[in-house]
């Protein structure tokens, strides 16, 4: 990639500068890195066993949410849910929404199919794709009533800024996915995050804060241990909770 090719992409904080008409939401960037990590024997048991009934295959259609879950309920997605842990507690918690958590890491699927099958739920569905991507290509316009995005790589060194999910013009894609009145709830520990994260989201078309700044901690979101280590290194957790124009 070219000096000036790179230099548009970084150009985006305020949103001044469009570049849409070759990488409209940084496809040549990635939000992630693949790092190896070891299945667990638990985890390749799951994942062969149940991939096939609980993953959704990544391909360039549309989703049709009444044919995978079968109703009409909300659908709220969560884009990188590490181990699934959270993920599991929310649906489980909430029988009458449908959850799709996306996530890239394999041992992360294997462990939340797992957590599928012993929480017998029939309410969340995986695709293990790079989300951008998802929602791009397979996530009608209007069609999502919420996203949890929770503890996401904040990215801390200046030069990788680009990669960090939360930031136009990624926030208009998440914006043009859902539906009136849907939300963005937004968590990390890394607080020069939370602060370019609440600059862009409140700088993205057809979003608005529902709080004062950052938002207050929602109770119904179950701790992690990612995030009780962070509460351990005495970082502070923020919160961001914006909400679609009605």
């Amino acid at each position: 990639m070219g000096n000036e090719q790179l230099q548009k992409e970084q150009e985006t904080v305020d949103g001044s500068e469009d570049v849409s008409s070759k990488n409209p939401f940084y496809r040549a960037v990635k939000t992630y890195v693949l790092r190896a990590g070891r299945m667990t024997a638990a985890q390749e048991r799951d994942y062969a066993e149940l991939s096939n009934v609980w993953c959704i295959p990544y391909e360039n259609k549309k989703l049709n949410f009444l044919d995978i879950f079968g109703n009409t309920n909300p659908v709220v997605i969560e884009i990188g849910f590490g181990m699934g842990t959270a993920t599991a507690i929310i649906a489980e918690q909430n029988p009458d929404v449908n959850y799709i958590g996306i996530e890239v890491h394999t041992p992360g699927v294997g462990k939340l199919l797992g957590e599928i099958r012993a929480k017998d739920l029939k309410n969340l569905y995986i695709i293990e794709h790079d989300a951008l991507e998802v929602l791009e290509n397979m996530v009608v316009d209007g069609s999502v009533n919420g996203f949890h995005i929770f503890f996401p790589d904040p990215w801390q060194k200046k030069r990788h800024h680009k990669r960090r999910m939360i930031q136009r013009p990624r926030t208009d894609l998440f914006s043009k996915k859902l539906a009136p009145g849907g939300y963005l709830y937004f968590v990390t520990d890394w607080q020069e995050y939370a602060d370019f994260a609440l600059e862009q989201l409140t700088h993205t078309p057809g979003l608005h804060n529902k709080y004062e700044g950052f938002a207050e901690h929602q109770e119904w979101r179950p701790k992690t241990k990612f995030e009780r280590k962070g509460l351990e290194k005495d970082h502070v957790i923020n919160e961001l909770y914006f909400i679609k124009d009605e």
